[in-house]
């Protein structure tokens, strides 16, 4: 008997749910969900994390959706920070009703199969081999240190046409992604095997690394299709074993959706210079290292704004206020008068702190994630106008 798949909605209440010790094992490993075992045996509490996404631990498939239930807003997030322009129209016509997973094998497949509809890009790719014949020129230093002078193979290097170029390899990959995720259509799944196939002489990226692309005129029919690859692939996928059990996931982590989305559109908005992820440090000797969300610099590298983007309020047992504590903590160590904190709206309400003593005030922005792009942006741009101001 199949069992049913556990849907799990991002910050809804927990689920009771049946669990084997491997499985409960397995999942308080992933970090994609939380799982809290009952007083009665085998009987377990999941609810989820900080990631979205769905993974497969044996014979049970775990869902979790974000609470954003229109996907069109949650891709365009995906997309901001990838290619602001793609999902700006909302042309992939996603329903509400769609899961995550399968409205991104939808899309995909139907931007890829439009890509490659008039045949697969090609492109001169520098290939080093070992031939009996002269192609290309000779490798004469490699033929006289690995082939011992001897007269064949030689060992030349030259330039093929072929399709095996960075742009095919990313769509190959993106596909082979989609592929493995459960639940899409028939429709995307014919798709995603007619493109398997007609890439059958392209060789996937090295793992753990993808090949950077570039834009031109040559590729332009590649664009979308490229940029939701890059989406894709940007969700962490893996495959290992647990015991006797095989676990296999997809998932996005909400809140570094939300920050790159947050640091790309006021680096947008706001004029000047941008450092995210900028390493300083609190104490004099250097030893307690610090890395704010974003720092905006003026004239002569001055920091001007110091910014971090929340997804969820911070809140380690002990510490309920822990977002505001680094701030305070940013703004000392910048000599900043004030800091800015950006929240996804609900999870938060906006306020103004001043810290008694230290001269330092920290701004809570709030950022309401339902709203259209263009008020999204809107949004946006207001905080940077009073970003600017202060």
């Amino acid at each position: 008997m199949t069992r049913p798949t556990l849907t799990l909605t991002e910050g809804a209440g927990p689920e009771l749910t049946r669990l084997t010790i491997a499985e409960y094992e397995a999942l308080r490993n992933l970090n994609i969900v939380e799982v809290v075992p009952t007083l009665e045996t085998h009987w377990y509490e999941v609810s989820a994390g900080r990631k979205i996404g769905a993974v497969s631990v044996g014979e049970l498939e775990v869902v979790v959706r974000p609470k954003i239930t229109d996907l069109n807003r949650l891709i365009f997030l995906l997309g901001y920070s990838v290619h602001r322009d793609l999902w700006g129209d909302d042309r992939v016509h996603l329903t509400k009703a769609d899961d995550l997973l399968p409205a991104l094998a939808e899309a995909f497949s139907r931007l890829a199969s439009r890509a490659t509809e008039q045949g697969l890009l090609q492109g001169y790719r520098t290939v080093a081999d070992t031939l009996p014949v002269v192609r290309g020129r000779m490798l004469v230093g490699e033929q006289v240190t690995r082939r011992f002078g001897l007269p064949i193979p030689l060992a030349v290097e030259y330039d093929d046409f072929t399709s095996d170029i960075t742009e095919n390899q990313l769509l190959l990959a993106a596909t082979l992604r989609m592929l493995a995720v459960p639940g899409i259509s028939t429709s995307a799944r014919q798709r995603l095997q007619r493109m398997h196939l007609a890439m059958a002489e392209v060789s996937g990226p090295a793992r753990g690394s993808l090949p950077a692309w570039h834009a031109t005129r040559l590729n332009t029919r590649y664009h979308d299709a490229l940029h939701l690859a890059e989406i894709v692939l940007s969700a962490q996928s893996f495959e290992q074993r647990s015991g006797d059990l095989v676990v296999t996931g997809f998932m996005f982590d909400m809140w570094r959706v939300f920050e790159d989305f947050v640091c790309t559109a006021l680096s947008e908005a706001l004029s000047g210079h941008f450092a995210t992820q900028h390493r300083l440090h609190l104490d004099e000797a250097d030893r307690v290292a610090m890395r704010p969300d974003l720092v905006w610099f003026g004239a002569g590298r001055q920091v001007r704004a110091v910014i971090d983007a929340k997804y969820k309020a911070e809140r380690p047992d002990g510490f309920p206020d822990a977002d505001l504590y680094q701030m305070l903590a940013y703004c000392t160590a910048l000599e900043l008068p004030r800091g800015h904190l950006i929240y996804a709206k609900g999870n938060e309400p906006e306020r103004t702190h001043v810290v008694r003593g230290s001269g330092v005030t920290i701004h809570c922005h709030a950022v309401d994630l339902s709203e259209e792009p263009s008020v999204l942006l809107t949004r946006i741009h207001d905080i940077a106008a009073a970003i600017g101001e202060l």
